[in-house]
């Protein structure tokens, strides 16, 4: 499991854009957003530079 910290997600709608992006990559089994702590965690084997680009294109930056 890796966490990252996510910034720009003010509402439930950025969580769940986040949560899908992040859930249709390659390895990964889940993603938990923590919309209080901006982190999203991930469970699988993903590729950090794909998890970094899907976030960025759903207008979010991950830290």
């Amino acid at each position: 499991m890796q966490t990252f910290k996510v910034e720009g997600m003010t509402c439930q709608h950025c969580a769940k854009a986040v949560k899908e992006a992040v859930e249709a990559l390659a390895n990964v089994d889940e993603a938990t957003v923590n919309l209080e702590a901006k982190t999203v965690t991930v469970k699988g084997n993903p590729d950090h530079a794909a998890i970094k680009a899907a976030i960025e294109e759903e207008g979010y930056e991950l830290v």
